[in-house]
């Protein structure tokens, strides 16, 4: 018999990052414009009428499991899609270790998304 020899090969976590730097870039570029539209510009011009978003309509979209999703994909991906940039960043200039980056850039934008989204449910409660 023939002694196999095993070769185990390290899986890298990097299709995660980029995925959701990837669903970041979607974010900015698809909903907050979106977003800034609707609130920003054709409810103050009068072309929606302001009833559409009262507090109350509001506060009732925003706490359907729709509105959940739309908050934290607005709030959530666009941190994790600067935190990747961010991390790039600093490899490119070749500063920190890679791993302490990781933790740094990821861990900061998973820990301002889960404040943000908590802060949002108290705050409206």
């Amino acid at each position: 018999m023939s002694k196999r020899t095993s070769n185990h090969i390290k899986r890298s976590d990097e299709p995660i990052w980029w995925g959701l730097f990837s669903a970041g870039g979607v974010c900015f570029a698809v909903f907050v414009p979106a977003a800034i539209l609707f609130i920003a510009l054709l409810i103050p011009s009068g072309i929606i009428a302001p009833e559409a978003l009262s507090f109350e309509r509001a506060r009732s979209m925003a706490f359907s499991l729709p509105g959940l999703i739309f908050i934290g994909v607005v709030i959530c991906l666009p941190l994790f899609h600067a935190a990747h940039r961010i991390r790039h960043g600093l490899h490119d200039l070749k500063l920190g270790k890679q791993y302490l980056n990781k933790i740094a850039t990821y861990g900061s934008a998973a820990l301002l998304s889960a404040l943000a989204l908590v802060g949002f449910v108290i705050g409206v409660l």
